[in-house]
């Protein structure tokens, strides 16, 4: 079994090196930075909102470096403990549900009655049958679900733009079906809910250039 000489592979001193990345490639690092830098500015969102959309999208792509970053950005802007905990429960909700609503495309192939089509919002019907086949596992997580997105320190609103985010770093087409929809509903602009959505890109790609740190690290080691 091969070890690595450093045992420990995720260390908040590692991140610096991430500005080395800017020697080896330097446009592709110039040019996402200033993509990172514009999608989590102020906008049609505040920078709060979009701190708090991030660390939401941090807990699902599961970087340790983004949620360390976004926490203390979100708390740099007047976030307070209340605000991020509700943000990273609807995470954590949208991250259940996108499994609970694929549910429907599992019920669709165990009985044999799904078409060529595999995405049809007409599927996500199923999803309370169930209720029938789980009882009381499924009420409980319809029960989370609706505690997560009710309004707290955060609005329904803010919620749902942070569902919104959530579900495009799932890829559950249901689910940004249904929050896309509630977001409207709660008021929330197309331009408010495409800021939402590239916060959760600049991330998801975040995500992929800040584990280029161990990168670095198991090339040093090779």
């Amino acid at each position: 079994m091969t070890t690595t000489k450093t045992d420990s592979l995720y260390k908040k001193s590692y991140f610096s090196r991430i500005t080395e990345l800017k020697e080896y490639s330097p446009e592709a690092f110039k040019s996402f930075f200033a993509f990172n830098d514009k999608a989590l500015a102020e906008g049609k969102l505040s920078v709060k909102t979009k701190e708090l959309i991030a660390i939401a999208v941090a807990h699902i792509t599961g970087c340790p470096y983004c949620i360390d970053l976004h926490v203390g950005n979100a708390k740099k802007n007047d976030a307070d403990k209340e605000e991020v905990a509700e943000a990273i429960f609807v995470a954590t909700a949208l991250k259940a549900g996108s499994a609970a609503a694929h549910g429907v495309n599992a019920l669709n192939a165990f009985y044999g009655e799904g078409d060529d089509e595999l995405y049809k919002a007409s599927y996500f019907n199923r999803l309370k049958e169930f209720g029938e086949l789980t009882g009381d596992t499924f009420k409980a997580f319809a029960a989370f679900d609706h505690q997560a997105l009710k309004a707290g320190k955060l609005s329904v609103k803010e919620k749902e733009l942070i569902a919104v985010a959530s579900a495009h770093t799932t890829g559950c087409a249901y689910c940004i079906n249904l929050h896309t929809k509630n977001a409207k509903q709660e008021g929330a602009s197309l331009e408010e809910i495409s800021e939402a959505i590239f916060v959760a890109v600049a991330l998801k790609a975040g995500s992929a250039i800040a584990h280029s740190v161990n990168a670095l690290n198991a090339y040093d080691e090779a």
